[in-house]
């Protein structure tokens, strides 16, 4: 039986790290599918990708990936919970049989332990305890499961993945591969670095050509950060319903009225209205959406298509094989919000990094590698 594998990414930037991931599941599945599930524009850490969407998905595919599969946006700036379900549904819409994931443990039975354990009845109720008691996330869970733990971000979005299978019951083999770095190191490994940190080197103008290829280097994008504080800093003064976008919650719209005529730029802004309740990604991700104007009551559960971003020769070969037995339909459906909101989103990084993907999205062509 061919192996399909499928692998969830977001490639801010792609690097040298995510290159060692592919060829370490090519070594190891030499004759399978790989399937990316790719988020876009808007991250789950609330970042704005330096790469457009186009131009992930055409490194993927000359960098080995089969097949690469949207995450869209309502989903993809959403916790790490959302943001996991939601791809392993995708892959399992694409029979995926494995995903590999990179670890900074790499110890998959201790990450599937500590999935298992939040199952319990009083789990999310002891998280939210010790955050009350002022426990930064990570803390809170690793107290919830009583486990010496360092929950490190990748680990944490596996430990997601595998809560998914689990809860989904889907026949799906979780695998991880060793980081070489961590998702917040600061220091250079030889050739492989983090992609924060390459964010950081490019801020300070330091030279990053060891870290990636050339054909993404050329295709990097600098956010206008002045420019997105400016268009989020007059849609909070003259918008009356904040309280209406995914992730305003809790009351924090007035902390926001109050202090964004205060602040000068994004960062002080961020700093003025941060809580112990509101990490840095939550309310970068909470910018995203109330700029973008991603509503609670269009917050879907359910997955209502699924667009396929590129292929190639292999990659069709496998589409056409499986076609008919597909669940959730292939396809934009440009009725929906889901697509509503892709719109919007592409419309938004379009205003702050001049670029044209809104076409892109219109046209809703898959990349094709011949």
């Amino acid at each position: 039986m061919m192996d399909v594998i499928g692998i969830i990414a977001e490639y801010n930037p792609f690097h040298n790290g995510h290159i060692y991931h592919i060829e370490k599941i090519k070594e190891k599945y030499p004759d399978s599918i790989l399937i990316l599930v790719l988020n876009g524009y808007f991250l789950e850490r609330g970042e704005i990708s330096i790469l457009t969407k186009e131009e992930k998905t055409k490194i993927a595919l000359d960098y080995g990936v089969n097949i690469v599969l949207e995450l869209p946006f309502i989903y993809g700036t959403q916790s790490a919970d959302v943001f996991a379900d939601i791809s392993i549904k995708l892959l399992n819409n694409y029979h995926v049989n494995k995903i590999i994931f990179g670890s900074e443990c790499n110890d998959i039975k201790t990450l599937s332990r500590i999935a298992k354990l939040q199952f319990d009845n009083n789990f999310d109720k002891n998280v939210k305890l010790y955050l009350d008691e002022g426990y930064n996330y990570p803390s809170a869970l690793a107290k919830a499961c009583n486990v010496d733990f360092d929950f490190n971000p990748n680990d944490l979005l596996g430990i997601s993945y595998i809560k998914s299978i689990i809860k989904n019951n889907f026949d799906i083999t979780p695998e991880c591969i060793l980081r070489t770095n961590c998702y917040h190191d600061t220091k250079s490994n030889e050739n492989i670095v983090s992609a924060s940190n390459i964010r950081s080197k490019m801020k300070v103008n330091e030279d990053i050509s060891k870290y990636l290829p050339n054909d993404v280097i050329d295709n990097l994008i600098r956010i206008d950060y002045s420019l997105f504080f400016k268009l989020l800093k007059a849609k909070i003064m003259t918008d009356d319903n904040l309280q209406n976008y995914v992730d305003v919650d809790e009351g924090i719209e007035y902390r926001l009225k109050k202090y964004v005529i205060k602040a000068n730029n994004l960062d002080e802004f961020i700093k003025l209205i941060k809580t112990k309740r509101y990490t840095y990604n939550k309310i970068n991700r909470m910018f995203i959406h109330i700029l973008v104007g991603f509503k609670k009551s269009d917050n879907l559960k359910v997955i209502d298509y699924t667009k396929i971003l590129g292929f190639d020769k292999k990659g069709l070969n496998y589409l056409n094989k499986i076609k008919n037995s597909i669940v959730i339909p292939n396809g934009v459906n440009t009725k929906s919000n889901t697509f509503k909101y892709e719109l919007q989103a592409s419309l938004i990084y379009d205003l702050i990094n001049n670029t044209n993907t809104f076409l892109f999205e219109l046209k809703s062509k898959p990349v094709i590698k011949n």
